[in-house]
């Protein structure tokens, strides 16, 4: 019977054993919610395809409703109609899933089906005033292959209507005859 009260009462001790003591599981945050490798992601806007978007690895933080995609990002993009507009080519980006918008990083190239060609080192898209823009030096190739540079660059998605905000360079001379 003394046996029995040492063990019931070694039972109650252990059991109220202070909590603080025990470990934590580690903490998540910083940390991705969900995380997917060679993943094809649609971003649409009311419904209609607007960019189809490639990656090697993807990241996704719920809270802030943001992806981050790496290992070879390959974007191709639609104008209102669903029509494909150009393709860009990036080592990173990310998704802004509130707006659907996206900035893209390192050796950013995009090549419109107008014939003209970006080449810069970000490029954001902003998706509801359907404009992409950066602050970084550019060069554009045009289809005519007159090669431009600059910094700073707006344009439509398709490359149709854009402008250099600080262009720069030298014009070739013709020497009058």
């Amino acid at each position: 019977m003394l046996y029995y009260r040492i063990y019931f009462l070694l039972l109650f001790l252990i059991s109220c054993s202070d909590l603080s003591e025990q470990k934590s599981a580690p903490s998540r945050d910083g940390k991705p919610d969900q995380e997917s490798w060679n993943v094809t992601i649609t971003l649409t806007d009311e419904g209609l395809r607007r960019a189809i978007v490639k990656s090697g690895h993807l990241q996704k933080f719920h809270d802030r409703q943001f992806i981050n995609l790496d290992e070879g990002v390959d974007v191709d993009f639609f104008d209102s109609d669903e029509n494909h507009t150009s393709n860009l080519v990036s080592a990173l980006a990310t998704v802004d899933e509130k707006t659907n918008s996206m900035k893209a990083v390192g050796q950013v190239v995009v090549v419109s089906d107008s014939g003209v060609t970006l080449f810069t080192d970000t490029l954001s898209w902003d998706n509801r005033k359907e404009l992409v823009f950066t602050n970084d030096s550019v060069m554009v190739v045009t289809e005519e292959n007159d090669t431009l540079y600059g910094v700073g660059f707006e344009s439509d998605m398709g490359l149709e209507y854009w402008k250099i905000l600080q262009p720069s360079g030298v014009v070739g001379e013709t020497n009058g005859e």
